[in-house]
């Protein structure tokens, strides 16, 4: 007989729960995951208030939409995908995009990329600078690199070209690049 893992099961038993509106296993579902969901809700917001108002916004969806989730592959992914589109509906409001160029009107120029540089570089450091990226660039950086959509999808997500976030990628990681490079200079 298969072991099961505990987690799963008291993930299921929450998420019956909640699908019958019990509000104990709504608030032990926030308890348990709202932490690691603020941590999504950060990468894509300027400050602290406005990632608990993208969490809040967040677990209301989760729980008005919790009959769509079959109990299939992880809850918790499940969860970071409605987290991710909550927060690019609070900013897609304020067209921080409208202004960049499309990849084809991109001159070089931009600084050839040193993958092996990050090999160097602390974590939290890493962080810490994408947090620190224009709005623009991290949002595009976060949808690439760290929640994995294609180009493809994040075009269809912010109603922007392609070519628009293939440059905002490209300008994300020369803007990360030279950072860090003056980052390591000063450690000289």
């Amino acid at each position: 007989m298969p072991v099961q893992n505990p987690n799963l099961t008291a993930d299921l038993e929450l998420i019956e729960g909640c699908r019958k509106q019990n509000r104990r296993a709504q608030r032990q579902l926030y308890e348990r995951y709202a932490s690691r969901m603020f941590a999504v809700c950060m990468r894509y917001a300027k400050d602290k208030d406005r990632a608990q108002d993208i969490l809040q916004d967040g677990f209301i969806t989760v729980f008005n939409k919790i009959d769509s989730y079959r109990n299939e592959g992880s809850f918790e992914g499940w969860m970071r995908r409605i987290f991710v589109n909550t927060a690019l509906m609070s900013i897609r409001g304020a067209d921080i995009l409208k202004d960049t160029a499309d990849i084809t009107e991109l001159k070089s120029g931009l600084p050839v990329e040193d993958d092996h540089i990050l090999d160097k570089i602390d974590g939290h450091l890493i962080i810490n600078l994408i947090s620190q990226m224009p709005e623009g660039f991290r949002m595009i950086f976060n949808l690439s690199v760290i929640d994995g959509f294609s180009h493809v999808e994040i075009a269809q997500k912010l109603g922007i070209s392609e070519g628009t976030s293939r440059s905002q990628l490209l300008r994300a990681r020369a803007w990360l690049q030279e950072k860090i490079v003056k980052l390591k200079m000063r450690e000289q």
